[in-house]
């Protein structure tokens, strides 16, 4: 048996607009909601006719909390679906963006209700969108909702794309700021994403190069909590934080000074340090969640790095002793511990109680390692240029003494 279905013709913002307006008027009785549904549908056709579509929007948005709590999850995401496409229809920019402010706007607003849904439908708005700064919007909208809403691991995927998604939006320092710091704040409530943490919390303070006084201290606070992330994360070794002028203010600080001082002795200092600064300031790091045993673990295998960089390929047994402060069955442990880290290539000749380092990661890199950097390619350069003369000058001696033999005597 074959069921018929009658379809209509209308178009479907309209019938968005009598379904919804049925739904808001369900309980007043039949000729209310006769008169309520006429007027509504009437006064949308004229919106549709003159082109008014961000009043259009705004007339089908009127019940949206009521549908996110009377309909099912599915005819809430087609109900969407064709107030969201409103945004594809004027012509100019600036009124599709304001259209795409009032539509997340509304669906965020409630962040507890069927979160994980709202998220699906802002994703679906954005993707509508061609203009760039109405996508940046939209996007930083659904990064609050996924936060207030608690479904922050449905949005962290789409980090990976950050560094697309800013050559599209082209937007200013401001707005990069605040989404490098709303990105940082989502993340480091994961503490296996304490990493990526920290490398947004960085490409927030690199924002403030060259900025003046005033405006580099609104970074004050997100430079003391990069420093502490940046002690306290135990696989993270080397950053350019201390060329940072938004890290720099803390230097002569009154209440962060000894933080600024904490993060030099990591990155140019070794154990020793550190343990001079435990011993005057060990209340301090303790109010700031750091875990002494830590530190002394990653100092350590810091410090190693420095002797690597430091000892010219070569690196006594007695040397790391010392200056990790271990026992000398420990050495070649922690010698294998920075390998492991990939801090070292090296080898460890136990006959000789030495270990040879082939390459060794720089704590920093600013302009002396830059130059260190140019110099080796210069050498390297150099060698390539005599290799490349020696092998074209045996070329021509080898061609030389073919012809020769190749000669006949008369």
């Amino acid at each position: 048996m074959t069921t018929v279905v009658q379809t209509s013709e209308e178009d479907p913002a309209l019938s968005v607009v009598r379904f919804t307006s049925e739904v808001s008027w369900s309980d007043a009785g039949p000729e209310v909601v006769e008169q309520q549904v006429n007027r509504l549908c009437v006064e949308a056709q004229e919106c549709m006719v003159v082109g008014r579509w961000l009043d259009l929007a705004s007339l089908m948005l009127t019940t949206a909390d009521l549908i996110f709590s009377k309909v099912s999850e599915k005819d809430i995401e087609c109900i969407f679906t064709v107030i969201c496409n409103l945004v594809t229809k004027p012509e100019s920019p600036d009124e599709s963006l304001e259209m795409a402010k009032l539509i997340a706007t509304k669906i965020t607003n409630q962040p507890n209700d069927k979160p994980a849904l709202r998220l699906k439908i802002m994703f679906n708005l954005y993707n509508l969108l061609e203009n760039p700064y109405s996508q940046f919007f939209v996007y930083m909208k659904a990064l609050n909702l996924a936060v207030n809403g608690k479904v922050a691991e449905n949005i962290i995927p789409s980090f990976k794309k950050m560094d697309n998604f800013l050559r599209e939006w082209h937007i200013g320092i401001k707005d990069q700021r605040e989404l490098f710091l709303a990105v940082s704040n989502v993340l480091k409530e994961n503490k296996s994403l304490a990493k990526d943490s920290f490398k947004f919390l960085t490409k927030y303070l690199a924002t403030f190069s060259g900025e003046d006084a005033s405006i580099i201290g609104e970074a004050k606070e997100e430079a003391v909590r990069t420093i502490i992330e940046f002690v306290k994360v135990p696989d993270i070794f080397q950053c350019d934080l201390l060329d940072m002028p938004a890290v720099a203010q803390l230097e002569k600080d009154a209440k962060y000074a000894l933080v600024y001082q904490l993060l030099n002795i990591f990155l140019t200092q070794r154990l020793d340090a550190y343990f001079d600064f435990h011993a005057a300031n060990s209340t301090l790091l303790k109010s700031y969640g750091l875990v002494h045993e830590d530190c002394i673990v990653k100092m350590r295998l810091m410090s190693l790095v420095d002797l690597g960089s430091a000892e010219s390929g070569q690196i006594p047994y007695a040397l790391i002793k010392d200056t990790l402060q271990i026992n000398d069955d420990e050495v070649e442990l922690w010698v294998v511990k920075a390998i492991t880290a990939k801090l070292m290539d090296c080898k460890m000749d136990q006959m000789n109680q030495i270990v040879i380092v082939s390459r060794c990661t720089e704590r920093v890199f600013g302009q002396h390692q830059w130059q260190a950097l140019r110099a080796k390619l210069a050498i390297w350069r150099g060698n390539i240029a005599n290799v490349i003369g020696t092998i074209q000058a045996n070329k021509v001696t080898e061609d030389g003494t073919q012809a020769m033999q190749g000669l006949t005597i008369r």
